[in-house]
């Protein structure tokens, strides 16, 4: 029963998260494809990423409340904060000043603090996606154990 607590909960960080940013993002749209096109990383998509990274955001956030599809989110929140960390690490390798695109109050943080943010959300994901496994797992066995009649 813990475990299953333990997922809610991170899930929904996730959820509050993304929701949270991609709803900046698309409050301040000009200023947030301003700050892309500043990217020397993704300055050559600015007007796709300002589009598709907010609703993919609001995308996964839904597949984490919705039970059925919940290790798909947990999946594809894996891979979105894997993306934003890499960029991360590209910026702070190759990278001068370059603006963060986050959105909200998690825009205030360094580079360094982002990265830090990452790697526990990326943690996260991970704690999330083997806690879900093995719920799935016990209630497959107990379901698959029930008498036929």
């Amino acid at each position: 029963m813990a475990r299953k607590w333990i997922v809610e909960i991170i899930c929904y960080l996730f959820v509050l998260l993304f929701v949270y940013t991609g709803v900046s993002k698309y409050l301040d749209y000009y200023k947030f494809l301003s700050q892309i096109k500043q990217s020397p990383l993704l300055q050559s998509w600015g007007h796709a990423v300002a589009i598709l990274l907010p609703a993919a955001e609001f995308i996964v956030s839904l597949m984490l409340v919705i039970p059925k599809i919940r290790m798909v989110g947990l999946y594809a929140s894996l891979c979105l904060m894997t993306m934003f960390t890499s960029y991360i690490i590209a910026i702070l390798q190759f990278g001068d000043h370059i603006p963060c695109t986050c959105g909200g109050i998690i825009q205030q943080m360094s580079w360094e603090q982002h990265l830090v943010f990452n790697f526990v959300f990326l943690f996260l994901s991970i704690v999330a996606i083997v806690l879900q496994s093995n719920i799935e797992i016990v209630e497959n066995r107990s379901f698959n154990s029930l008498p036929v009649k």
